[in-house]
């Protein structure tokens, strides 16, 4: 509950901050953006408020047969936003969704896919994440600064398809993996890999200008899964939140993650708090411009808590 309470209070700053940005809420939105051919996301957003999905990515794979939906964004309105989109690019039919974690941001927009037909997919740990969360999920929605008007419509859904280790989806001319190489950002984050394009979706296992939220992590699984990443074939990497990224970012967030690892454990063993620890992560790692209200909530939840 401590751990809850810091994070929210934190949300509370930033949401208070965001909107005192009103001029930059009308700004335009960055639309779907072409990867390469049949790939699509939307990809750095530079006002991520909630009305703005925190400015997570989401984005598709076109196939022979149909549509892969990478992540649904945080409401109703937003999916409806994001199909929209989608049919300015492609008519074909959206077969499947996949969520690369529970986090609402992530996935509050899967029952308006639901609802086109599309059978949603996800990790076996995502799916159990998003059962837990769901009798209070909107509710904390609200909390992180979503209003009513900005959740109309929005109804909670989780996968009805779930798998281990891999699991492919094939749609006829185009193969999509989805593999889970362990814990990170949560117990459930996979990777979207295309092998044909080399464009891989990372979802929150990576944070691009942004300052991850670790809350849900295991940080030293995710030093590995990091790793791993950097052994495939990848080529073009979409992040969960920031711009279109390459293995350099990828490599960058596995020093970020090991520079908070080092001074978190040394700081918190000599009794210093979380506001001082998250001042001297903040001089050791290169600048981030977005989500610096998490730092300080990252040392309490993974380096205060025990």
């Amino acid at each position: 509950m401590k751990k809850f309470m810091l994070f929210l209070g934190l949300f509370f700053a930033f949401v208070t901050a965001g909107s005192l940005a009103a001029g930059e809420e009308a700004a335009p939105r960055i639309g779907l953006t072409k990867i390469t051919d049949g790939v699509y996301s939307y990809i750095d957003e530079k006002n991520p408020v909630p009305a703005r999905n925190f400015g997570a990515n989401a984005g598709i794979v076109i196939g022979r047969d149909g549509i892969v939906v990478v992540d649904t964004l945080i409401s109703s309105k937003e999916a409806q936003r994001f199909i929209s989109d989608i049919k300015a690019v492609s008519d074909k039919p959206i077969k499947y969704v996949v969520n690369t974690h529970a986090h609402l941001d992530h996935s509050l927009g899967n029952a308006d896919f639901i609802r086109l037909g599309a059978v949603v997919i996800s990790h076996i740990y995502c799916k159990k994440n998003a059962e837990t969360a769901a009798p209070t999920i909107l509710q904390k929605a609200k909390k992180y600064g979503l209003t009513d008007e900005m959740l109309q419509g929005t109804k909670v859904a989780e996968a009805s398809l779930t798998f281990t280790d891999k699991m492919e989806i094939d749609l006829g001319d185009r193969k999509i993996e989805l593999l889970y190489a362990g814990p990170s950002h949560t117990d459930g984050s996979i990777l979207v890999y295309v092998p044909d394009t080399g464009v891989l979706f990372a979802g929150d296992i990576l944070f691009t200008n942004f300052h991850p939220n670790m809350m849900d992590a295991d940080v030293k699984s995710w030093i590995s899964v990091l790793d791993y990443i950097s052994t495939t074939d990848a080529v073009a990497i979409i992040p969960g939140h920031g711009p279109l990224s390459t293995k350099k970012d990828i490599q960058e967030m596995k020093q970020y993650l090991m520079t908070c690892e080092k001074i978190g454990t040394e700081l918190s063993a000599q009794g210093k708090d979380a506001n001082y620890i998250a001042a001297e992560i903040l001089k050791a790692v290169p600048r981030r411009q977005f989500f610096e209200m998490f730092v300080a909530g990252n040392v309490s939840a993974k380096y205060l808590s025990h």
